[in-house]
């Protein structure tokens, strides 16, 4: 990995977003620790070591996002690397994943709690990118990458054998469908610069996003995503993948 990068990582004061930021940290990077509640974001922070430093960064607040750009501009000077890793299930409490897939069947869910997540997974991606492009724009070697789910994944979702195929809703799902159809517009308006724009697809993690109920470790989980934020200069442009390097559809 090229040395003194500057990163961001929105959601990072836990779980695969912390994970990524302590990665990169370890190689020399230094990372801003987006997080919602400061307090959380500073204790990750401290706990991830010299090289992070806690950013107050609520991807669903245009104040809250202006003003962490306004610090890293004033910080950093530019931005070589974002990681648009925040997102949220679902926004309601004590639910076991059988029990929100349930409730979140097209026909009964509620229009409120599709907007309040597409507003963290879908809309919050696309603000955070539009105030960070200017700092990308600094770099000489910038790269954005957009976690998601190859739940999204309307060609994998669409296979009756698929093990999730039953899964897929208009909450969680159909969040990361649209989060990959922004990506690509992403990818579309900077295929002729210098900036690298990479989809990618983390393991099941046991993390609060599923309610602890993952499959896999979140080291395990972010292997793809800390893999893809090491990629340097030559590193490809425009590809969505799963751990390790495995090309999904779209």
């Amino acid at each position: 990995m090229p040395e003194n990068r500057i990163a961001l990582i929105t959601g990072a004061n836990q779980g695969m977003g912390e994970q990524v930021a302590k990665e990169l940290a370890a190689d020399g990077v230094r990372v801003f620790v987006g997080a919602r509640d400061l307090v959380r974001g500073e204790a990750a922070a401290a706990m991830i070591g010299e090289r992070a430093t806690a950013v107050q960064l609520d991807v669903t607040d245009p104040t809250s996002i202006a003003l962490a750009a306004q610090r890293i501009r004033d910080e950093a000077g530019r931005l070589d690397l974002l990681v648009n890793n925040a997102a949220i299930a679902t926004t309601r409490t004590g639910a076991t994943m059988a029990e929100l897939r349930a409730r979140s069947a097209a026909s009964v869910v509620p229009l409120d709690e599709v907007r309040a997540v597409w507003e963290v997974n879908v809309f919050g991606v696309l603000a955070v990118y539009q105030a960070m492009l200017p700092l990308l724009r600094r770099s000489p070697d910038a790269r954005v990458v957009n976690v998601t789910s190859a739940l999204g994944s309307l060609t994998i979702a669409a296979d009756p054998n698929f093990r999730y195929h039953s899964s897929f809703e208009p909450v969680y799902a159909a969040s990361k469908s649209a989060l990959n159809a922004v990506t690509l517009a992403m990818m579309i308006e900077l295929e002729d610069t210098d900036i690298k724009v990479n989809l990618v697809s983390p393991g099941f993690a046991n993390t609060a996003l599923v309610n602890f109920e993952g499959t896999e470790s979140v080291e395990e989980a972010a292997r793809e995503v800390v893999r893809v934020a090491r990629l340097g200069p030559d590193g490809p442009s425009g590809t969505f993948t799963s751990w390790e390097d495995v090309d999904l559809p779209w």
